[in-house]
């Protein structure tokens, strides 16, 4: 509704007075000033005054977000500094060739304003990460939740895909206006990266039990009272309707937020965000096209389904140890990424006595962790459904890849990054074929 405070809790973050509940700490936060508003237009010079990003400021949008937003700031700011005025091409990635360049056509500001979403967010968060330039965003889409985090994710040369220290921007700027505005795809692909909070939640949390591995109910809690007043307002999203746009931007930032005080992604990227990463990277030709928070969406709903068959059993799983087949990865991945992969899969990896202590573990623990497990999940049909009503795709098909290519995501996600989920647990344990083949793929 107007007039909605959409800044509440984020005031208290940014001047300490909210403090992770597990530490008594504030977050340590680079952040000067983060706002969502209803409208910004006329207020972007005011808002980047205090911020001192130098006389002379680089204002980088790419050929969509120019007209939907980058021209108005670069005239607004004309009042505080010599702006410059860079647009970058369509479908361009966030890449180092990109980055690159971005910094070779910003290399004369003293600062960095971008205009867009994931890709020119992320793309000039890295470059003046790297030259260490002021940066700031006005943001065009609730598409992801890269706003607020102080990492980017680059994809390398040989195409492997990263999530890289960065910095994080010293003002984040939302017109909630522009952002409803945006292609109803963006912001569906908005609420499917916002999907993963349980999927990752029982990924995390079983880590923590089993291994010990570090965890942390804070960015949880910084998300509780906002994620269900997203889901109920999903459908709005796919209408442009203000207060549901306002919602899911809420949620993005705070989960990026929580980047901040646990300086890890964990809480927000698990099992789901793999599968995503193994379609960007794999895919080749038969990528479809769609973009990060679209796949998470999708991969999201099909992990929270397997996860919620497991939780299920009575008994534990019984796993085997982690076969690793050397071979067959390097003649999925190369000669170059296949040994990255082989090197992340070994880390994770059990033998035959990390088999059994697994087992002897989970034989006394499951009652209580599967409790516990059961309590972070949201049913799949209200997942499916909410993201259905914001026009996102709900599964491989709807996202335009193939029964076998989506297979392959779902198989071999685990194979490309060392953080422990409930897919390794799976296939582990000898389910995760039965699964997919339960499933059509």
């Amino acid at each position: 509704m107007p007039g909605t405070n959409w800044n509440a809790l984020l005031e208290d973050i940014l001047s300490g007075e909210w403090k992770d509940p597990d530490t008594g700490k504030r977050a340590d936060i680079d952040f000067e000033t983060i706002r969502i508003e209803e409208d910004l237009d006329g207020q972007e010079a005011a808002l980047l005054a205090p911020l001192k990003m130098g006389s002379r400021i680089a204002v980088v949008s790419d050929t969509n977000t120019v007209e939907a937003m980058g021209r108005r700031v670069a005239k607004a700011l004309r009042s505080i500094a010599t702006i410059d005025e860079v647009v970058l091409g369509a479908d361009i990635e966030c890449d180092e060739a990109t980055v690159a360049r971005v910094r070779e056509l910003v290399r004369h500001a003293d600062g960095v304003v971008a205009v867009g979403s994931g890709v020119v967010s992320d793309t000039c968060k890295f470059a003046t990460f790297k030259d260490k330039k002021a940066f700031a965003v006005f943001g065009t889409a609730a598409s992801m939740n890269g706003y607020a985090a102080s990492t980017a994710s680059v994809s390398l040369a040989n195409g492997f895909k990263l999530s890289l220290p960065a910095h994080a921007p010293r003002g984040i700027f939302l017109d909630l206006k522009v952002t409803a505005a945006a292609p109803a795809y963006l912001n569906a692909a908005g609420l499917g990266d916002s999907l993963c909070r349980p999927t990752a939640q029982v990924d995390w949390w079983g880590s923590k039990r089993i291994f010990g591995s570090f965890y942390s109910q804070t960015p949880y809690l910084l998300q509780q009272v906002d994620e269900p007043l997203m889901m109920a307002n999903a459908a709005g999203i796919a209408k442009g309707d203000l207060q549901a746009v306002g919602h899911l931007q809420r949620v993005l930032t705070l989960c990026g937020l929580g980047n901040c005080f646990t300086k890890v992604s964990h809480h927000g990227s698990m099992g789901e965000h793999q599968v995503s990463h193994w379609i960007d990277m794999f895919a080749g030709q038969d990528h479809p096209g769609t973009i990060h928070g679209q796949q998470v969406g999708a991969a999201s709903i099909i992990i929270a389904k397997l996860q919620q068959q497991m939780l299920g059993l009575e008994k534990p799983p019984k796993l085997r140890a982690t076969r690793i087949d050397e071979a067959a990865m390097l003649a999925r991945y190369g000669d170059e990424i296949g040994p990255m992969c082989i090197e992340e899969y070994r880390k994770k990896a059990l033998d035959e006595a990390g088999a059994k202590a697994f087992n002897d573990k989970m034989e006394k623990l499951w009652p209580e962790l599967r409790a516990e497990l059961q309590a972070m999940t949201v049913p799949v049909e209200s997942m499916r459904g909410a993201l259905k009503s914001a026009g996102g795709p709900v599964d491989g098909a709807q996202l335009g890849l193939s029964p076998q290519v989506w297979r392959n995501a779902i198989k071999y996600a685990r194979e490309i990054r060392n953080r422990w989920s409930f897919l390794d647990y799976a296939d582990d344990a000898g389910l995760l074929d039965d699964f997919l083949d339960a499933e059509g793929l």
